[in-house]
């Protein structure tokens, strides 16, 4: 697993859009693709308790994907949220959160989208390594 994924600049476009539509809680979703390589995404709920600090997403859409993964779909590298507060980078409630090893997370808040990836001590909260984000017009 590399330092820099390649994401395309709609994907990019779409999650900011977004996260611009809903400025007083934090949205959540999906991303499919391989380890160095977003292909895709798809928005879910937030059905966090406290969701202007936080994210959950929804688990029937956590399990539909994961079982769509296992008939052949898309498969799941990670997911992305907001902050509301501006910054993009992971939270210590973040880090506390993320659970499955590798994933890639992307923050959108307050300017660019930032990714980073889950890893036993990593830079951030020793549980989040920063990843370069290659955006490309197509995918």
């Amino acid at each position: 697993m590399g330092k820099s994924v390649e994401i395309s600049s709609r994907i990019l476009a779409e999650i900011a859009a977004e996260a611009a539509s809903i400025e007083d809680r934090e949205i959540c979703g999906l991303l499919f693709g391989d380890d160095d390589r977003i292909t895709a995404h798809i928005r879910c709920a937030n059905v966090a308790a406290e969701p202007e600090r936080r994210f959950e997403i929804d688990p029937a859409a956590l399990i539909a994907a994961y079982r769509a993964e296992r008939g052949g779909g898309a498969r799941i590298i990670g997911c992305y949220h907001s902050h509301p507060s501006g910054d993009p980078a992971p939270s210590r409630t973040d880090a506390a959160d993320a659970v499955t090893e590798g994933w890639i997370w992307l923050i959108a808040g307050g300017g660019p989208i930032r990714g980073w990836r889950v890893v036993a001590g990593g830079e951030r909260h020793e549980r989040f390594d920063p990843v370069d984000l290659r955006p490309i017009d197509a995918m």
